[in-house]
């Protein structure tokens, strides 16, 4: 009776742990995880780091559907492309809202999602890909982006005819707003109108009704202060800035005496440029040792001349900032913007306001070692010329003559004399005395 007592208790309390398994499941099947990850200011390296991030962080938090939300002018044509990347990798379906605009490389972003709702006064659309100096990639370059736009329309059932008019003013889209020979930018109406958009909707609130999120369990993804910090410190714009005040601030320590602000400057933006990169996770420590290296290098030139070690160093520290920056061609233009602007800055700094301001003499040598102050470089022996004296050594053709008892160091006009002979000083040069055989 106890044992048939016990198994009916053992019984029951499975049963009550199932039920409370299976309450816990409808529960999570009730509330769906959706994950709302920002995508705002400019699309450059440091936001698709975080997004790589996000994306990853959702992924763990078992979202079952994410949303960007979605409000910039665009930016960066690769860090455009890695985006697309994490997004065509996730694993659940991702919604664009157009909160507002997503223009150029944003909307090429937005096109990359399974479905698009937008804002009212939303606008999506001109996304002509452009160079440094803002004008017209070559033909290259835009015909790698013509095939991603039409690439990413095809993928999700859209019209690629648009996506194409958003990007090449050569394609008619009169009936969308974009004749011939004008960039296409889809309204929020014209979006829907033309498939582009699932609807319209005025908030993330009525998006999530909108897609039976009501009762969802909504996480948004937050940008830390490491997320900004790197994105900040990896913009295109602020990386010659940074190594331009290195550049300029170290230089001027090393011809200052002591140590001071300059320096101070010049190794805090270093500081910076590689505290930036590690947050956006372009730089790992490698490239951090190996500017550390170099430096040492540097230094260590000062106490073993050559040449060798100094050199080495140099190329450590140059390679260590292209290791750091991801992209050859943005480091590359930052060092030569740094250098030109450090250069002609301490230009000015010791050849024109040196001059002109007590503040920067300082970093200039004004002092000079000339003969009017006394200085003599080296004992000219004028007096010498004419006399005669014997070859202690052969000159061949440089050796020792005695000259009225005084050694003397000198070279023969170029032919060689036997010891004991007489010659005469035919010629002083400085401390250079010439001498020909009698």
């Amino acid at each position: 009776m106890f044992r048939k007592k016990t198994g009916i208790a053992v019984a029951l309390l499975v049963l009550f742990v199932l039920c409370l398994l299976g309450v816990q499941l409808n529960a999570k099947a009730d509330h769906p995880a959706v994950y709302v990850i920002p995508v705002e200011k400019n699309v450059e390296k440091g936001l698709a780091s975080f997004l790589s991030r996000s994306f990853k962080e959702a992924k763990e938090a078992g979202a079952s559907h994410i949303i960007l939300d979605i409000n910039t002018p665009g930016g960066a044509v690769h860090s455009a492309l890695n985006i697309a990347d994490v997004i065509n990798g996730a694993d659940v379906p991702v919604t664009a809202y157009v909160n507002k605009r997503a223009l150029s490389a944003g909307a090429y972003i937005a096109l990359q999602a399974d479905d698009i709702y937008m804002a009212p006064g939303g606008k999506m659309g001109a996304a002509a890909i452009i160079d440094g100096k803002g004008n017209a990639a070559d033909q290259k370059a835009q015909s790698m982006w013509h095939a991603e736009m039409e690439d990413a329309a095809v993928k999700n059932n859209r019209n690629p005819k648009y996506a194409l008019a958003m990007a090449d003013p050569a394609i008619d889209a009169e009936e969308a707003g974009a004749p011939k020979g004008k960039l296409l930018t889809l309204t929020a109406e014209k979006a829907e109108e033309v498939g582009y958009s699932e609807g319209t909707v005025p908030n993330l609130d009525a998006l999530y009704k909108k897609l039976g999120f009501q009762k969802a369990d909504v996480q948004h993804a937050q940008e830390g202060f490491v997320d900004k910090m790197g994105r900040w410190f990896t913009n295109p714009f602020v990386v010659p800035v940074l190594l331009t005040l290195a550049f300029l601030g170290l230089t001027i320590e090393l011809f200052s005496p002591g140590v001071g602000i300059p320096g101070a400057v010049g190794f805090t933006a270093l500081l910076l440029f590689f505290v930036g990169h590690l947050a956006a996770g372009f730089a790992g420590y490698d490239s951090v040792f190996l500017f550390v290296a170099g430096l040492v290098f540097i230094l260590l030139e000062i106490f073993l001349p050559g040449g060798i070690i100094g050199l080495l160093g140099i190329i450590g520290v140059i390679a260590s900032l292209f290791l750091a920056a991801g992209s050859f061609t943005v480091m590359a233009v930052s060092l030569l913007i740094a250098a030109a602007v450090s250069i002609a800055a301490f230009i000015i700094f010791t050849r024109v306001l040196g001059k002109r301001m007590k503040f920067f003499k300082k970093f200039i040598l004004t002092d000079s070692t000339s003969t009017e102050s006394g200085y003599v470089s080296n004992q000219n022996r004028t007096e010498l010329l004419g006399k005669v004296g014997v070859t202690a050594t052969a000159l061949r053709p440089s050796g020792t003559v005695i000259i009225e008892d005084e050694r003397l160091d000198v070279v023969s006009e170029g032919s060689f004399t036997e010891k004991d002979k007489q010659v005469k000083v035919v010629k002083v040069e400085g401390s250079r005395i010439v001498v020909r055989e009698i």
